[in-house]
């Protein structure tokens, strides 16, 4: 059936036919080109894009809420407006077994303070922290380990410190493990280095247990925040909102003040982050298919015209014994060869434009796009598209080209 794919007159006559008028052809190829060249360059930018907001959030569970006790804005109960809220750890354990959706509450405390190796000084960031950190703010370690139970229940003076804090008080690329460092007035051990995250939150420089800090600087009860994780299948805002609520209960605050808590639903902004990438994909494959179709009714009316210079030609065929199956497939071979040729072009062209984002714009720890590509699979589709286009649009002057008869063509000038 598609022994006339390998026949060389096959090919000679298409080759004769864009041969004549070259410029023509190339011009009638540019919509499908460009058509093309969009569709890869759009989604191979939107993945790119989606794997930068993948990375930048990496190392959290996205379904996590950030609350801080803040001063209520509301008298209650006898309670004058103004009045600080703190966060106390009987409230996350409540938290836990009563507000539906919760899978983990982890209590963070914070604090700056003079960090001093030899004589080497600087001022950090302290976090007071549970192993359990780990489970939903991924800690990347460059060397030695995190905190553990063992120590949240001895109260050890143990550190686990920043790249940065690493760089500033080790020098010479000293091995920090194991080494001692001074802060505030106490004596604690490093026994661990990892990268800080590249979000825009609470920033840490150095770890130290939960319970150590408590100890240290006399918190008691008393923590500065939480990160609340819900479970896959709960709505977040809604675990929001029911967290607040059990919150504004525990404190005697009132149920409306917008004020007496801080939070940052980070998995919120995941969501519309989400929504906002799947709806730049669909309206890229949208746009990049509408200017395929466009390009390719150019393909068509360039065909068109084509068809009419040939009329001759055609008759001649005809009267020598072509049918016109062999007359339409010939022509339709013609518009899908433009369109495959075209759209090759296209896919290679917008190719090289990913790459080049990604080289200008995909370096870096703060790159907006990261590895901007596309999928094997996508290019089989695009070439699918583009021959079944070809295919529709090559029918429309092929049964132009056999409507006439061949008395009649042979007759025209």
């Amino acid at each position: 059936m598609f022994r006339f794919l390998f026949d060389r007159d096959t090919w000679q006559e298409v080759y004769d036919s864009f041969s004549k008028n070259k410029l023509r052809s190339i011009l009638t190829m540019v919509g499908v080109w460009w058509g093309i060249l969009l569709l890869i360059a759009l989604l191979g930018s939107a993945k790119g894009m989606e794997n930068s907001f993948n990375r930048f959030f990496s190392d959290f569970a996205t379904n996590s809420i950030f609350i801080r006790g803040s001063y209520t804005s509301k008298p209650f109960k006898g309670f004058q407006e103004g009045r600080q809220i703190k966060l106390k750890l009987s409230d996350t354990k409540k938290i836990s077994d009563n507000v539906e959706g919760i899978e983990f509450v982890v209590p963070r405390n914070e604090n700056q303070a003079q960090v001093t190796r030899n004589f080497l000084t600087s001022r950090f960031s302290i976090n007071g922290d549970y192993p359990l950190l780990n489970e939903v703010q991924k800690v990347n370690l460059i060397s030695g380990r995190f905190i553990n139970h063992n120590d949240i229940e001895h109260k050890k003076k143990i550190a686990i410190i920043s790249d940065r804090v690493n760089a500033e008080l080790f020098r010479d690329n000293e091995d920090a493990i194991g080494k001692m460092i001074l802060v505030g007035d106490i004596n604690f051990q490093v026994v661990g280095i990892f990268k800080k995250d590249n979000m825009g939150g609470p920033q840490t420089d150095i770890h130290i247990p939960f319970t150590t800090f408590q100890q240290i600087y006399n918190k008691g009860e008393n923590f500065a925040w939480m990160m609340v994780t819900a479970k896959q299948d709960y709505d977040i805002v809604q675990v929001e909102a029911d967290v607040k609520l059990m919150l504004k209960n525990l404190h005697q605050v009132h149920p409306d003040d917008p004020r007496a808590f801080n939070s940052f639903n980070l998995g919120e902004k995941v969501n519309k982050a989400t929504e906002f990438l799947i709806g730049m994909q669909f309206l890229t494959w949208f746009v990049g298919i509408a200017t395929l179709i466009a390009g390719v009714f150019a393909i068509g009316n360039i065909l068109l015209i084509t068809v009419k210079e040939r009329t001759k030609e055609i008759g001649v065929r005809r009267a020598l014994g072509a049918t016109p199956f062999e007359i339409k497939r010939q022509i339709v071979l013609e518009a899908v060869f433009l369109t495959l040729v075209a759209g090759l072009v296209g896919i290679i062209s917008g190719g090289w434009i990913l790459i080049t984002l990604d080289h200008f714009f995909g370096q870096g720890t703060e790159a907006v796009i990261v590895n901007a590509s596309v999928s094997i699979a996508i290019v089989f589709v695009a070439l699918i598209i583009l021959v079944v286009l070809g295919t529709l649009i090559g029918l429309i002057p092929a049964f132009k080209a056999t409507s006439v008869k061949p008395i009649q063509a042979l007759r025209e000038e």
